[in-house]
């Protein structure tokens, strides 16, 4: 017998009778042997309206009503899931966030996970109950309820397993499996039956939207086997782990003959602040990123142009949703300092590709320029991690650049 924790996303719990057939597949594998906690989305689009709801009522909700507003989404479906379950003759148990043991920060809309305490979990596992818990919530030591952001149920199911020491986490989605590019934008897309946690981080944080990347983070902190699959067919998925065994698109496990380029990820949330005439002196950088980090605003890709008479331009990039409240911080600061300009715009797109072989062998960024400047794509900036490039680029373009990379680095289903 395993413990193994699920995770269900909105779609797969999107009505009454996509509940009962995932009701169907949890009794399926209780009956089989497994003990089960179960964590689950809200149904469908219910967070977008409960949002759009409470725009109706004011323009700025406050933080924290706001969280315990779009916690109920998730109630709705944890209830209702083992509702489902019960009428099945499976003894079940609906928990909040709160009630399942997750501790957060007071960040509200956005919180991190502190703390899971198992204790109720282990004794409702204990009793021979399956577990169904509301993901995207925690609570606070002050008592009030928080939401963990977007993706926030997958960072609760794999939080969960990590304290249960569960065989692994399953995310059932709409999705079978990862792909080396989304399926909506490339037409062959190849998927993976494998791929370690850090390549799987970088294709999440840059665009693929899959996997939640603080889930993948906590997974690979503390080696959580994650299984990403469809809660619609019985496909096998793909499984984020540790170690791969190189048998990725049928090919040889020697590393040396595989793709170093696992895959291809874009995003369009992409915020451009330019700060004109920065004084070129140390602690500025401090100065500018400081305000940015206190106020929870996450900053991406840093460019500084070479100092010309003591002055320099720095640009960044930040999520189109902070873009507004990072220029209202940085201007004063740019003020402060001297720098006489902060410019600000959207429009533009990362795509980046990714592959831990990257590391060791050459001529990979080179192709990928090569293939962008061959498609009459501008690149605006440039950043890189050990085993990612990532180019920004015009919106406009990014359909084409993914699908032109994806064919330049032979990716496409064989």
């Amino acid at each position: 017998m395993a413990l193994v924790v699920q995770k269900y996303g909105g779609s797969s719990v999107g009505d009454a009778n996509r509940i009962k057939q995932v009701a169907r597949r949890i009794a399926q594998r209780r009956e089989a042997g497994d003990d089960l906690v179960v964590v689950v989305s809200a149904m469908g689009d219910t967070t977008d309206e409960l949002i759009a709801l409470a725009e109706q009522i004011t323009g700025e909700p406050e933080a924290r009503e706001l969280d315990l507003l779009l916690s109920t989404g998730e109630i709705v479906s944890s209830t209702l899931v083992s509702m489902a379950l019960k009428h099945l003759g499976q003894p079940a148990v609906a928990l909040s966030g709160a009630q399942a043991g997750i501790g957060t920060d007071r960040r509200y809309g956005r919180a991190r996970i502190l703390k899971v305490d198992p204790q109720r979990l282990r004794r409702e596992l204990d009793e021979g109950k399956i577990v169904i818990v509301a993901g995207f919530q925690g609570i606070t030591e002050e008592m009030d309820i928080t939401t963990l952001g977007r993706g926030g149920s997958d960072t609760t199911a794999v939080a969960i397993a990590a304290a249960l020491g569960a065989e692994r986490c399953e995310i059932y989605t709409d999705v079978d499996g990862i792909y080396t590019a989304d399926p909506r934008i490339e037409p062959r897309p190849s998927k993976l039956p494998e791929i370690r946690y850090e390549e799987m981080l970088e294709l999440a944080s840059y665009g693929a939207k899959v996997m939640h990347p603080r889930a993948v983070e906590l997974g690979a902190v503390y080696k959580v086997r994650i299984l990403v699959a469809s809660s619609f067919n019985d496909s096998p998925g793909t499984l984020i782990h540790s170690t791969s065994s190189g048998q990725v698109h049928g090919g040889s496990p020697m590393m040396e003959q595989r793709n170093k380029v696992m895959g291809i990820a874009c995003d369009a949330d992409v915020g451009r602040i330019t700060v004109r005439g920065v004084p070129d002196r140390p602690g500025i950088a401090t100065t500018i990123f400081e305000p940015l980090a206190e106020a929870g605003i996450s900053v991406d890709t840093i460019v500084q142009n070479a100092s010309v008479e003591r002055l320099t331009d720095l640009t960044f990039t930040v999520a189109k949703a902070d873009l507004k409240r990072a220029v209202e911080i940085v201007k004063p600061v740019a003020q402060s300092i001297g720098a006489p300009e902060v410019l600000a715009d959207t429009g533009l797109a990362k795509v980046s590709v990714v592959g831990a072989g990257m590391q060791s062998g050459p001529g990979y960024a080179a192709r990928m320029f090569r293939t962008l400047f061959q498609e009459g794509i501008n690149i605006e900036l440039i950043t890189t991690s050990e085993i990612r490039i990532t180019c920004i680029i015009d919106e406009g373009r990014t359909e084409d650049a993914v699908r032109a990379l994806h064919l330049a680095f032979e990716l496409e289903e064989a």
